[in-house]
């Protein structure tokens, strides 16, 4: 069974044809780029191209923010408040990356 919207589409393809949308695109002509997963090439390519990143990653450059505040303050509280963070940013790295595999 066709799905309802299958002739609109078909039908906007054909107009965007007719009138020329699909000439000149950048790569036509070419091979398609090999993929090593096809089956999630969609998704892994709006991954990228939204620059997103595993969490364990931005909770990394997190830390690294932290590390860098801990360097650049002399206030005492605060070092204790910014290690304790740290620690936590520790584990939740550690986490995050066991959930990732």
């Amino acid at each position: 069974m066709d799905h309802p919207l299958f002739d609109l589409i078909d039908q906007r393809i054909r107009d965007a044809q007719a009138s020329g949308e699909f000439d000149n695109l950048a790569g036509a002509g070419k091979p398609l780029p090999n993929v090593d997963d096809p089956e999630n090439e969609l998704i892994n390519r709006l991954i990228q191209d939204s620059n997103a990143v595993p969490e364990f990653v931005s909770l990394s450059r997190e830390l690294r923010r932290l590390r860098d505040e801990l360097a650049a303050t002399g206030d005492r509280a605060r070092r204790l408040d910014i290690m304790k963070n740290m620690s936590m940013m520790e584990v939740r790295i550690n986490m995050a990356r066991k959930a990732h595999r």
